[in-house]
């Protein structure tokens, strides 16, 4: 894979491009201050703001009278007229809230700036809109870049009427459809960058037209077909950028069109699906005169390609250096002889990801004398075939992450060491393998910086004569099973940048720990990472370590007293130390020379926040996760000098009382994204702030707020109201009809009334639905039917009537369906068997009546059935044991992930979520959360009027933990092999009509803890079993002809006690 890099001037694209610019400037710098500008075009830049939404800041100058002065503006000193719009905005993909950027959509009043040339809205937030077809009228334009905007839609075939235009970038947007053939009229255009869309179809050959290109990106597209010919006549062409269109683009004519391209610099087939099918295309490119970079990556290029291409010569020129050849399928090292066969001048070789094995020749190393990047990362190499690279003299970087190293860690480096690479190397990763043994001294490697040793098997102590070379800035041996502390040589680094030692198993006490790092490296140190171990001792003073920027010591087991005069670094800008034991009071003075910090984490702790009335941080914060840290009883005035975070958690953290009105206000001035105020004592009702503001989590729950849920709230992804007192009716989420966000949606344990809102089309994106324990009433609303993404519907405790609607047959991803408690009457529907995910099915305490359908044996991955309570009738089927969910073993509550995307822009990421419902268990109703529910297979179809006989396939369901089957009208006995159910822990088939004998295989049950036998018709000795006894009688009354211990009745066998009474004397 290309990277475009940076430049010099000698870069043709780039030189014009700063001469343009250089030109544009030179008309505005002399006579800025006399230029007045025109009024027309003022108002129409007036205009355009008013048509958008600017964010933290963006065109705030555009208020004054000479508009030629405003931010982005630039303007002719001879015309005065408006020729250059710079208004690119800063907008990032994960954290859309932190930069200065517009969105909405760009109006038609910059028609009115007709000698407009350079006009650049990249990185801004255009979503849903299209490019403006109006930008075609703009006849003077030479420069375009809407590139990071989300655009949709097509390209506006209006573009190819721009007869000056130079520079277009459309790159990285969401546009879609064909590429118009009119943009092959650009006579002028010596860039053009459209990657990053969905364009489809085929790559008009009127391309081919663009005879001053020199640089074109179609990377990461859907194109199809062959790549036009055309493109050969690109004679002035430098960088060709064609890779990553999904296996779909192919070379036609074994690409002979590429010989006209000898300007060609960088070329990109990655993907192109049909080179492993020919040669010529490979000779072609050999003979291009100035090409540096060739990238062939996931070409299906495998080792045949290699043996069929041995009686063709390649003549690289010399100014070849980079070859990527990444996830392809080459499997032995003949890959190395061929690549130094074609070429010895290579400066980087990329080969990761392909399944290489075994030793090539140690003349790989001679050959490749000027080889300093080598990516050998995913693949099956072992620590022998290291020794080809070890001559490599010039080498300074060598990837082997994810392969297969599995010797101890000091022969590996001893063996790389042998050769002259030691001298050389600078970067070395040998990350994600299974590499063995302790740290060792790396110090021989003279010239090394990084060093990334995680995710292995690395062991013991770090011993104390471990030395680093004097150069390593970068060391990370995270997500390791090492001990320990830290040697005092760690210390003596004085180049040391970034230090990572965290999911490892460090058990010294952090004060020793930081003594020791405490020679030179306290002034080089940037980074220390050492969370997740089980670091014990209490907080030491950091001053001393006047670089250190990023602190993690989370998840460890630090305890005691923060001391009252310890102090951070002053150039501390993320402090994590959540999770841990940590207690005491935190002062204003802590924090007093903190100005740099903007991320802090001090949650579950003990810590008391002890800052003045008025104190004023000299800090402005982006996160703020202060979760069960005690701020109140007052809500924490300090927080309202704060203006920048986005992310605020302040949970669980004894605040009492009413909400002042400024921190709601700085919900949507801030963009926040993430705000956890719940498990607290907060009061009163909440405004409805900016409808406009979208936020991506908003937990309010455990709180006592009332009154109406504002509009505002219907604009995060996840919403969590639960266990308030919020009493009016759910209008907020139909109000105006408009789309909502909610992902999850949680609004159980409150007093909401009336009918559920029957307007769930416009939340289609739900995923998570928990109204329980309210007091709804009417019937269930047949527009859930539309949540076709629903995975978990919880609706019990409330008054719902009548049956479960049709529609919801459509909610195909049901994880969890809990209806429970409610009035819901009519028969369970057949469709129930649809729900092919369904893990946990309770409809218990309702109305329901008729047979239970055969469909429900369709619920393979079912492992909680409860149906109890009801009015059920007719027999169990016999089909049950098909429920092979509850016959299997759950190794891990891992195997039950469940999770969700949240969206930000187009790009998301996956977010965890839990279930819980409520069971009876034991006798008693008990709440179980998810690690409990994924470990969980449970049936419990009692309180109904079941008859027949139980189905002896109920033995198959060999994990079941609980099987209640009580106050039913079964007959019949009990399955003799019930017994092979090894894991029951619960068993309840009382009061029915059962006949016969206990089995014996009941004492197969050593872990049954509850056993009910009672009211039936039994019959027989109770078999004998320590476990068996261990009952109360009461487990077994009842039963006239049922005898033996624990019941005081004896039994009597061919006229003979089977015991002998105990007699007290």
């Amino acid at each position: 894979m290309i990277t475009p890099t940076t430049t010099s001037m000698k870069n043709p694209v780039r030189f014009r491009f700063i001469m343009f610019v250089l030109c544009v400037v030179s008309q505005v710098v002399n006579g800025e201050e006399k230029i007045r500008c025109i009024p027309e075009e003022r108002e129409a830049l007036l205009q355009f703001k008013a048509a958008i939404v600017v964010h933290n800041g963006m065109l705030s100058s555009w208020t004054t009278p000479h508009c030629c002065q405003w931010e982005g503006i630039r303007c002719s000193n001879l015309t005065s007229h408006i020729i250059s719009l710079d208004l690119h905005g800063d907008f990032p993909v994960q954290y859309e809230f932190y930069g200065r950027y517009m969105s909405g959509e760009i109006h038609k009043s910059l028609i009115e700036l007709p000698q407009l040339q350079y006009l650049n809205l990249s990185s801004n937030y255009f979503r849903h809109s299209h490019i403006p077809e109006f930008l075609g009228s703009l006849k003077n334009l030479k420069y375009l870049d809407l590139s990071s905007c989300y655009f949709g839609g097509r390209i506006p075939s209006q573009l190819g009427s721009l007869s000056h235009l130079e520079y277009l970038n459309l790159a990285s947007n969401s546009l879609n459809g064909s590429i118009p053939y009119q943009l092959g009229n650009l006579s002028q255009l010596y860039y053009l960058d459209l990657s990053g869309n969905y364009f489809e179809g085929n790559i008009p050959p009127q391309l081919g037209n663009l005879s001053q290109l020199q640089h074109l990106d179609l990377r990461r597209n859907c194109f199809e077909g062959n790549i036009p010919p055309q493109l050969g006549n690109l004679s002035q062409l430098h960088e060709l950028y064609l890779g990553e269109n999904l296996d779909n683009l192919k070379i036609s004519d074994g690409g002979q069109w590429l010989s006209n391209l000898i300007s060609l610099t960088h070329l990109d087939l990655d993907s192109v699906s049909n080179l492993n099918t020919s040669h010529i295309w490979l000779q072609v490119i050999a003979k291009l005169p100035e090409l540096r970079e060739l990238s062939l990556v996931d070409c299906s290029l495998s080792d045949h390609f290699i043996l069929s291409s041995k009686h063709f010569k390649f003549n690289f020129s010399t100014s070849f250096s980079v070859l990527h050849l990444s996830y392809n399928i080459f499997t032995s090292p003949m890959v190395f002889q061929w690549v130094s066969n074609i070429t010895s001048n290579l400066v980087e070789l990329y080969l990761s990801g392909n399944h290489l094995e075994g030793s090539t020749s140690s003349d790989f190393g001679i050959v490749m004398n000027s080889l300093r990047h080598l990516d050998l990362s995913l693949n099956n190499l072992k620590v022998r075939d290291l020794k080809s690279f070890i001559n490599i003299c010039t080498l300074h970087s060598l990837y082997m992450e994810s392969n297969s190293l599995t010797e101890d860690l000091p022969s590996i480096l001893g063996n790389l060491s042998s050769g002259c690479v030691r001298h050389s190397l600078q970067e070395l990763d040998l990350s994600g393998n299974n590499i063995t043994g302790t740290l060792s001294d790396i110090s021989v490697f003279s010239s090394l910086k990084t060093l990334l040793l995680e995710i292995n098997r690395l062991t013991g102590r770090i011993p104390e004569g471990v030395k680093l070379p004097s150069t390593l800035e970068y060391l990370s041996v995270g997500s390791n099973f090492l001990q320990g502390g830290i040697p005092k040589s760690f210390g003596n680094a004085c180049s040391l940048f970034l230090l990572d030692i965290s999911m490892n198993g460090l058990t010294d006490e952090l004060p020793m720990i930081i003594s020791h790092l405490s020679g030179c490296a306290r002034y080089s140190l940037e980074q220390l990472s050492l969370g997740m171990n089980q670091i014990n001792g209490t907080l030491p003073d950091f001053s001393t370590f006047t670089s250190l920027k990023i602190l993690s010591l989370q998840n460890n087991k630090l305890n005691g007293e923060i001391h009252k005069d310890i102090q951070f670094p002053p150039k501390l800008e993320e402090l994590y130390i959540c999770s841990n034991s940590l207690k005491g009071m935190l002062t204003d003075y802590h924090f007093a020379n903190m100005s740099k910090l903007e991320h802090l984490d001090l949650s579950d702790n003990s810590l008391d926040l002890a800052f003045t009335q008025n104190w004023v941080p000299p800090f402005q914060l982006l996160s703020i996760n202060l979760r069960s840290c005690k701020l109140g009883p007052t809500f924490p005035m300090w927080l309202q000098t704060q203006n920048k975070f986005v992310i605020i958690d302040i949970s669980n953290a004894t605040i009492s009382g009413i909400i002042p009105e400024w921190f709601w206000a700085k919900l949507p001035l801030q963009k926040v994204m993430t705000t956890n105020i719940s498990y607290n004592s907060l009061q009163g009702t909440i405004p409805n702030v900016s409808s406009t503001y979208v936020s991506t989590s908003m937990h309010l729950g455990s709180n006592q707020f009332e009154g109406s849920i504002p509009l505002f709230l219907r604009n995060s992804q996840i919403l969590d109201l639960s266990k308030n007192k919020f009493s009016n009716p759910l209008s907020f989420l139909c109000e105006d009809y408009a789309i909502s966000v909610h992902i999850h949606l949680d609004i159980s344990y409150n007093h909401l009334s009336g009918d559920i809102p029957d307007c769930w089309k416009q939340i289609n994106s739900l995923v998570y639905l928990d109204l329980s324990y309210n007091n709804f009433s009417g019937r269930i609303p047949t527009s859930i039917g539309w949540l076709l993404d629903l995975q978990v519907l919880l609706l019990r405790n409330n008054n719902l009537v009548e049956g479960i609607p049709f529609s919801i047959r459509n909610c195909t991803k049901l994880v969890m369906f809990d209806l429970s408690e409610n009035k819901l009457s009519r028969s369970i529907p057949d469709w129930i068997g649809t729900k092919k995910e369904l893990q946990i099915l309770n409809l218990r305490k309702n109305q329901f009546f008729g047979s239970l359908p055969l469909t429900v044996c369709c619920l393979r991955n079912l492992h909680l059935l409860d149906l109890s309570l009801n009015n059920l009738s007719g027999k169990i089927p016999k089909c049950i044991n098909n429920l092979t969910s509850m016959a299997q073993t759950t190794s891990s509550i891992f195997d039950e992930r469940h999770e969700y995307v949240l969206k930000n822009g187009y790009f998301g990421h996956l977010k965890q979520y839990y279930l819980n419902t409520w069971l009876t268990w034991k006798g008693s109703k008990q709440m179980f959360m998810d690690n409990g529910l994924s470990l969980l297979k449970n049936i419990d179809i009692s309180s109904n009027q079941f008859s027949g006989e139980i189905p002896i396939e109920i033995e198959k369901l060999s994990r079941l933990i609980s099987l209640n089957l009580s106050r039913n009208n079964l007959i019949g006995k009990i399955p003799s092999n019930i017994g092979n159910i090894t894991l029951l822990d619960s068993l309840d088939l009382s009061r029915n009509r059962l006949v016969g004998s206990i089995p014996r295989s009941l004492a197969q049950i050593y872990g049954l803890g509850v056993l009910d036998l009672s009211h039936n018709h039994l019959s027989g000795e109770i078999p004998s079993s320590t476990q068996l006894q261990s009952f109360n009688k009461s487990s077994y009354e009842d039963n006239l002809d049922l005898c033996g211990p624990p019941l005081e009745k004896l039994c009597i066998i061919d006229g003979e006690l089977t015991q002998k009474p105990n007699v007290n004397v």
